[in-house]
């Protein structure tokens, strides 16, 4: 028996995406408590410079004039996630998302806006070049939220490098604010910080409830209608990262400090399967002074070299389809960290890169940590990169012959709609031929793990016999990626973690 502490109707673990199924809970009725494990909520989410989801024909696309179609979307997204995960899964998530925004619309707490943004595997059948799949949130004042707002986790800058907390919320902010804005409005809504989920109560096999240490105190909170564990992915633990295989470093991760993988213990410890547990949204990472190499994307110039002076991949590519090649090149001994950016003087001694999710700092910081090097000649930059002279030169003279004629037949840069998208729709191919020359020290990066519970396409949570385990759901990074072990399309993480936690709570309803 449990001496209970409090009681609602559903119990959600985590408060990015996720909180899409506590607004759903309290809008239909049901008493909600959100438990974070940190003092801010908005997860990974709050994080997102784009706050993007990916949910073919949606009203908001519809609006636009889209011409796709749920099947288009579909065979696309079937070509590249293959049979890894079930086609059940797959199907509900390409289709059920257009629901959720039309749901979420009917609410004037939330708006959204198209954001053309390509899907990731441009020659795969029925994919959308002209990005028609994504959407994003409007910016909101922050002032919006009023007490809520400082409780709303702030961008990497702010949380890395303590910048102040922006007026105007946009992206990832701007969602998180619009649903705790919108979750504020409903007094049966409770919100909880510094209130990690440790341990899951059954009683005849069913989930009940759970156990949250609130403000340091362990809390029995019994959940009549289900529990919903949305806690981010596991990336901030080194010890999980090494025990499931998980390529790369807790300090190197873009996820906040709480994704330590408590919902997946605690989903585990009730007998929950796993899968994709060795698996992240990987990305390249320029490295900072600090020593931690963070996602950046958005390169106008320059190329990637190994530790041999050589081109080794399509810069352009997108970041997730990048860093697999880059892990399976450290994987193979192909490849060392760091690998190098090379760059002239064009745009001058910072780097080419218009997003770097973390702000670069000062360039002298760089320069004294050793990682951006400048030399009058190529020559002399090799050298001080410790990578063979005459490759460097070689490497460098045969990519700006390919920028002559437009075309990159090494590596294909230029080749799909994705690569395009920085670069006015023409190949991003720009000589390097302007002294001095520069080199900035890049490693691998990842917006969190994909591995976690297994669940079917209402979010329940599968047991190890494969059958659902009562009272509980999953949704988003604490969730097997509905997408297994590619990247689909910007908006997918966010997308699932929102779609699935709505879905948990509609089966919870038994809609």
């Amino acid at each position: 028996m449990v001496d209970w502490n409090d009681e609602v109707d559903v119990l959600v673990a985590g408060s990015g995406g996720g909180l899409a199924g506590a607004y759903t809970a309290a809008r239909e009725g049901l008493s909600v408590a959100v438990v974070e494990a940190t003092d801010k909520f908005g997860g990974t989410t709050a994080y997102s410079g784009g706050g993007g989801v990916w949910f073919p024909v949606n009203p908001v696309l519809e609006r636009a004039g889209t011409d796709d179609t749920i099947e288009d979307a579909l065979t696309y997204y079937r070509a590249v996630v293959g049979d890894r995960t079930p086609d059940e899964l797959q199907q509900t998530y390409v289709r059920r998302g257009r629901d959720l925004i039309e749901y979420l619309e009917a609410d004037d707490h939330f708006a959204f806006q198209m954001l053309p943004w390509p899907d990731y595997f441009g020659k795969a059948p029925k994919a959308r070049l002209d990005g028609q799949r994504h959407i994003m949130p409007v910016p909101l004042q922050a002032a919006e939220l009023g007490a809520l707002r400082d409780s709303l986790r702030g961008p990497l800058d702010t949380d890395r490098l303590g910048a102040p907390l922006p007026e105007l919320l946009i992206g990832g902010q701007a969602l998180i604010g619009r649903l705790l804005w919108a979750l504020s409005t409903y007094p049966h809504a409770r919100l909880y910080l510094d209130s990690p989920l440790v341990e899951l109560v059954l009683e005849d096999d069913v989930v009940t409830g759970a156990i949250v240490e609130r403000y340091g105190e362990r809390v029995a909170i019994r959940a009549r209608r289900g529990v919903v564990l949305a806690a981010g992915g596991f990336e901030q633990n080194q010890q999980l990262r090494e025990h499931y295989g998980v390529p790369g470093l807790a300090r190197d991760t873009m996820g906040p400090w709480g994704n330590q993988g408590r919902a997946h213990q605690a989903g585990i410890a009730a007998g929950a399967d796993t899968d994709l547990m060795d698996q992240a949204w990987w990305s390249p990472g320029l490295t900072h002074p600090d020593g931690r190499s963070a996602f950046a994307l958005w390169f106008t110039g320059g190329i990637f070299v190994d530790q041999r002076g050589k081109r080794f991949v399509n810069e352009s590519a997108p970041y997730d389809r990048l860093g697999r090649e880059i892990i399976q090149r450290l994987d193979e001994g192909a490849l060392n960290l760091p690998y190098w950016m090379i760059y002239d003087d064009k745009e001058g001694e910072v780097p080419p890169i218009k997003a770097t999710n973390v702000s670069m700092v000062e360039t002298e910081k760089y320069v004294a940590a050793g990682l951006w090097h400048t030399a009058d000649t190529l020559p002399e930059l090799a050298a001080k990169i410790g990578v063979p002279a005459e490759n460097l030169v070689a490497t460098v003279d045969r990519f700006n012959a390919h920028v002559a004629t437009g075309v990159d037949p090494d590596f294909g840069r230029g080749d799909e709609a994705y690569d395009r998208a920085f670069s006015g729709g023409e190949p991003p191919l720009v000589t390097i031929d302007k002294g001095p020359y520069h080199a900035a020290a890049f490693g691998i990066s990842d917006l969190g793990t994909k591995g976690g519970l297994r669940t079917d396409s209402a979010a329940r949570v599968l047991g190890r016999d494969d059958e659902p385990i009562g009272g509980l759901y999953a949704a988003g990074n604490t969730m097997a990626a509905v997408s297994g072990t590619v990247y689909p399309g910007g908006g997918n993480p966010i997308g699932a973690s929102m779609l699935f936690s709505h879905l948990a709570v509609l089966d919870m309803l038994g809609t």
